[in-house]
């Protein structure tokens, strides 16, 4: 008995018509009939009622039908368990990363799962967070760190960081003496900001938006340290997230942006039914990024 003569016999139980079993199972006819007729004969039964216009079950075939199919998922699972195995020990792994942010858990889980899996060809590259969140909707990059306003609509996500915006402008700014800084105050002034596409950027243009402002962007810079250096020269306020802004106070002077309670958020964001290698690699992250479990 072979899984192939099971598959047809299923095919023409379910299909009730030779032809069409055969159209289903991509071989002649006669392949379907001749398969059957040698099943038959070692299980000594009769399995299909011929006689009719219809095929239909006997007794016999009934009995077996049930068996035929749990027979071939349970091949099904065994080639399924041997592929997602397969898949960890060779294959590509693309991970998409906002351009200018530098997070080491990424890196720390990134080398983990070499270590774990060195067969794994891991591919890195850094564009803006629309176009990752697109890229990993079309399947062309596994897993991507971006930042974003909200979840990115048709994928799974895990928020890494969610945080305030504030504002950054050198000593003496007019803005730097003030204890509670606004929006409408920030836009009063030359902007200096990440470029569009950026999940900061969304949040800053949305809570723009939501009261009637219109500011003026007069530098973008993709890269945190590049925004602080533009602000610092006095060339415009520059508008980050807190964790963007640390640790900068011996050359400006930050300020939480008291009315925009939207955070930026930066997150790990995938496809829903994910392959093996990107599960594991998911369960790096969630430990790299100190996530109780640690599982994905």
């Amino acid at each position: 008995m072979e899984l192939r003569q099971l598959e047809y016999f299923v095919a023409v139980a379910e299909e009730r018509n030779f032809t069409r079993a055969a159209e289903r199972v991509h071989i002649s006819q006669s392949g379907v009939s001749a398969q059957i007729r040698q099943l038959e004969r070692e299980l000594g039964a009769e399995l299909f009622d011929r006689s009719a216009r219809t095929v239909t079950l006997t007794a016999a075939g009934r009995a077996a039908l049930d068996h035929a199919r749990a027979t071939l998922a349970a091949a099904g699972a065994v080639g399924q368990a041997v592929g997602e195995v397969t898949g960890l020990i060779r294959g590509t792994l693309v991970v998409g990363m906002v351009i200018g942010c530098t997070v080491t858990p990424l890196f720390d889980a990134l080398a983990g799962f070499h270590r774990a899996h060195p067969g794994v060809e891991i591919s890195l590259l850094e564009d803006n967070s629309d176009r990752l969140a697109e890229a990993v909707r079309l399947g062309t990059v596994d897993v991507a760190l971006v930042g974003t306003a909200a979840a990115p609509d048709g994928l799974e996500s895990l928020t890494i960081i969610s945080e305030r915006l504030v504002v950054v402008v050198p000593d003496g700014h007019p803005l730097a003496s003030r204890r509670r800084v606004v929006l409408r105050d920030i836009a009063a002034h030359p902007i200096v900001c990440m470029p569009p596409g950026t999940g900061l950027r969304t949040v800053f243009d949305g809570a723009c938006a939501a009261r009637d402002l219109r500011p003026r962007i007069a530098l973008q810079a993709g890269a945190a340290d590049a925004v602080v250096d533009l602000a610092a020269r006095g060339l415009g306020v520059a508008v980050l997230s807190e964790s963007m802004a640390a640790g900068r106070g011996d050359r400006v002077v930050v300020r939480t942006i008291d009315d925009v309670d939207a955070p930026a958020l930066l997150a790990l964001v995938w496809r829903s039914g994910r392959s093996p290698a990107v599960r594991e690699l998911l369960t790096h992250c969630r430990r790299a990024f100190g996530e109780p479990g640690g599982q994905a």
